[in-house]
């Protein structure tokens, strides 16, 4: 029994020190249309991302996801505003 706790312990803090801190993600481009399709269908089945990730072909719940808290997060409210300023200059020119 105390053996089979340990493995399971042990599972759990591997696993855990693999995850990669969100402050390290790339912002995820995502069209128009995506973006639209996601926040739609956010409001109808919640944060059901396989859900969501199903209705967008060549994209994974993960980067859905990844993106509605990248979009969403106050974390990355600077960030996106920052991305915004470069996106206008680059249309400005």
């Amino acid at each position: 029994m105390e053996r089979r706790r340990r493995r399971k312990q042990d599972k759990l803090t591997t696993s855990h020190s693999q995850e990669v801190s969100s402050v390290e993600w790339e912002f995820i481009n995502m069209s128009a249309q995506e973006e639209d399709l996601i926040f739609r269908m956010h409001r109808l089945v919640g944060e059901r991302w396989d859900l969501i990730a199903g209705r967008i072909p060549g994209r994974k719940a993960e980067e859905i996801e990844r993106f509605w808290i990248m979009r969403t997060g106050e974390a990355f409210a600077k960030k996106r505003k920052l991305q915004k300023i470069d996106n206008l200059k680059i249309l400005s020119h």
